[in-house]
């Protein structure tokens, strides 16, 4: 049953290794060598080298691309890039799941549908045609399946910060509640509607945005609550 899904998922990524041991140790969770196999290596060592390779493939690309950005612009697209939920569709696209070898508490659990299980086996997967093929294979699969296709053209998306995770991670830092966002104002015709939003953090922190979109409201509120905790900490300090 094995041979046929590498067969099937050499096609998907167009490239067939010379050594299918690789791409069978990509695959295979930790649940399988402990339960169905002894002895089987697991993925995590391929994924942690995977994230190492992904990252500076990555980061190469970035700095061609843009040479005119600073560090910390470069290293929010970085993120951006090689974020889970990006990583996650990605694997999605490839059907990962249904290549992974699980023991069997794993499968019973539902192994081949967590998003985690899938994206290691994501970064492995890099990791298993940079040692079957060298960084060259590797590296056209980030630029085939995980960089866009066009990536001046998604400069905007890519630089723009993330106000709302930045929040949330000052928040969690802060053991506050998650962030609550609400519309609590749309005015102007309905094709150029200005949306103010309203985010509240705890009892006592809460801050406002207005924007053309929703998101963009919610971006603005978090930028503000975000510049109103940093003042607050300054007063503190």
């Amino acid at each position: 049953m094995a041979a046929p899904s590498l067969e099937k998922l050499q096609e998907l990524i167009g490239y067939r290794f010379q050594e299918p041991k690789l791409l069978i140790e990509a695959l295979t969770h930790s649940s399988f060598a402990s339960e169905i196999s002894a002895g089987s290596r697991d993925n995590e060592q391929m994924e942690f080298l995977g994230d190492a390779i992904l990252n500076f493939v990555v980061s190469v690309r970035l700095t061609d691309t843009f040479p005119q950005f600073e560090e910390g612009k470069l290293s929010r697209a970085r993120s951006s890039l090689v974020a889970g939920p990006h990583l996650l569709s990605v694997a999605t696209r490839l059907g990962l799941g249904e290549f992974l070898r699980l023991g069997r508490g794993e499968e019973k659990t539902g192994g081949r549908t967590k998003s985690a299980l899938r994206v290691n086996a994501l970064e492995a997967l890099i990791a298993a045609l940079y040692r079957d093929g060298g960084l060259d294979r590797a590296r056209e699969f980030v630029e085939r399946f995980i960089l866009p296709a066009d990536l001046p053209a998604r400069a905007e998306e890519l630089f723009s910060i993330d106000y709302k995770s930045a929040l949330q991670e000052r928040i969690q830092g802060k053991r506050l509640v998650p962030a609550e966002y609400r519309v609590v104002d749309e005015s102007g015709p309905e094709h150029q509607k200005i949306f103010t939003v309203e985010v509240r953090a705890g009892e006592n922190l809460k801050a406002a945005g207005r924007g053309g979109s929703k998101k963009a409201a919610e971006q603005n509120a978090a930028q503000a609550l975000l510049e109103t905790m940093e003042g607050k900490a300054e007063i503190d300090g």
